[in-house]
């Protein structure tokens, strides 16, 4: 939270915040001149995948609740889940890339323990692999590249927040133009 804070709370006004049971989305408003990506539980992953989803949301989507979008919870039919899985590639593709910038280990999540759909796990993580890949090849959204710098200064190279979190400003600096 304090490296994610550190690097984009002044620069796209967007702070990450602990919440409790479901992830959401919130734009700023009259009550806080933020934009908040609040995470379930404080879970790590559940960081991770959020702040994945708003690095790929374009600038209109930020200024909307959940991006505009429609969750669909647990409990989807076959249709639902294809949907599902579809929506969720690219931002579990960003959320590998960054958790392993952590040295953490990244598992899919299907996200449907309670549906009558059959998933397949492993043809899941397959397409997500895929996309990961693509990302290394061609390159990440501009601020998931910077929060990855800083997520890897900071895990990996062992250099303190300050260090980490000037790391991703300078790289946002020189390559962001209107992310």
């Amino acid at each position: 939270m304090a490296l994610f804070n550190h690097v984009f709370s002044s620069r796209y006004q967007t702070r990450l915040v602990r919440g409790d049971d479901e992830p959401i989305y919130l734009p700023a408003d009259q009550d806080d001149d933020h934009h908040r990506i609040v995470f379930a539980h404080g879970y790590f992953a559940s960081a991770l995948h959020e702040i994945s989803h708003w690095c790929i949301a374009g600038a209109r989507r930020r200024l909307l609740e959940d991006y505009g979008y429609w969750y669909m919870p647990d409990g989807r039919d076959d249709s639902a889940q294809d949907a599902f899985e579809s929506a969720e590639i690219a931002p579990q593709a960003i959320e590998k890339i960054l958790t392993l910038a952590c040295g953490r280990r990244f598992n899919v999540s299907v996200d449907n323990l309670e549906g009558s759909a059959e998933v397949d796990r492993e043809a899941f993580a397959q397409k997500v692999e895929a996309r990961r890949q693509r990302y290394l090849e061609q390159g990440l959204p501009a601020r998931a590249e910077a929060f990855r710098r800083a997520l890897t200064t900071l895990f990996i190279d062992g250099h303190s927040l300050e260090q980490a979190g000037r790391c991703a400003g300078e790289w946002l600096d020189q390559h962001a133009v209107a992310c």
